[in-house]
């Protein structure tokens, strides 16, 4: 294996595109926005965004490992290879790493930080302070069924609501407001993963959300924030919060529809032919969804930010 593809196992790649969504609608809703724009300063903040979340799931993969929740037999090394248990790097490997891409953040952070003030140092630090101890003791926020509500505030207010500001020097409530429907939907995919997980993550006392809730209710909630999501740009388009543009993510429907039945059903017993992600099965469905509505909002925010179309 070559060492760009041994890193974006390292790293988990695969779920970049839901940062790189967040930083794309926080910068593009700080385009159609008035006044003078820092573009450099946007991509700084998208650049130290990406780099945040590799060494986030570093840091999951580390203290989970320490923590012995990450073993040979647990789910995390079923669907994916582990970063240790695989041999993809050694554990001292995995903490130079994880301490290489934090100072590359904290070089970024130092960059924003002489460019716009001591705000964009509360919304990196926040959101360290959540990624760090979302497995880390002594809070373990995933172990408290708080993981879900972290990753709601980092993927919504934080990473669009800190984007927009680090662009614009501003921060309106209606931005933080718009940040809700795409961050309702990275929601929803943890709690796909974390129902996928619930019989080990139940054995170990891993109190996840669904965990806390039962499977069939945590299930309930997935749909209920899938739909919310739909519900909730219709609203703000009603507004004028965003532009009608961003109704392009109806186009979705179809294929919410799909996720929403397969929801209603139990998870089969084995894995249809060809299926790679086995044995997660919920989250795969919800980030289907996730994505195609999430690249369609982005579609619409950026044929706004050139012919913009409010209802108010």
């Amino acid at each position: 294996m070559d060492v760009v593809s041994r890193w974006l196992l390292i790293t988990r790649a695969s779920v970049f595109p839901m940062t790189i969504t967040s930083a794309a609608i926080g910068g593009l809703l700080a385009a159609a926005a008035p006044g003078e724009k820092s573009w450099a300063g946007f991509a700084l903040a998208f650049l130290g965004l990406v780099l945040a979340h590799a060494a986030n799931n570093m840091i999951n993969d580390y203290f989970d490992l320490e923590a012995g929740v990450d073993t040979e037999g647990y789910v995390r090394g079923q669907y994916a290879p582990h970063p240790v248990l695989s041999g993809l790097v050694s554990k001292s490997g995995l903490l130079l790493a994880i301490a290489l891409v934090n100072l590359l953040d904290l070089a970024i952070l130092v960059s924003l930080t002489e460019l716009r003030g001591w705000p964009v140092a509360f919304f990196a630090l926040l959101g360290l302070f959540i990624s760090v101890f979302y497995v880390a003791p002594p809070l373990k926020l995933k172990h408290r069924g708080l993981g879900e509500p972290g990753v709601f505030l980092v993927w919504g207010p934080l990473m669009i609501g800190g984007t927009y500001y680090v662009t614009t020097a501003t921060l309106p409530a209606w931005v933080l407001v718009a940040s809700l429907p795409y961050a309702l939907l990275v929601m929803c995919v943890l709690i796909g993963k974390h129902v996928d997980k619930f019989e080990a993550d139940s054995e170990k006392g891993i109190r996840t959300l669904p965990v806390v809730l039962g499977r069939d209710r945590a299930l309930f909630l997935a749909q209920e924030l899938l739909v919310s999501f739909f519900v909730l740009v219709f609203c703000l388009v009603l507004t004028g919060t965003l532009g009608v543009w961003t109704l392009l993510v109806f186009g979705a429907a179809p294929k919410l529809i799909k996720v929403l039945r397969v929801l209603n059903e139990p998870k089969p017993d084995a894995p249809p032919a060809g299926y790679p992600l086995w044995p997660l099965w919920y989250v795969a469905w919800v980030f289907l969804v996730t994505r195609l509505a999430g690249l369609l909002l982005v579609v619409g925010l950026l044929i706004d930010a050139f012919w913009p179309v409010h209802l108010t």
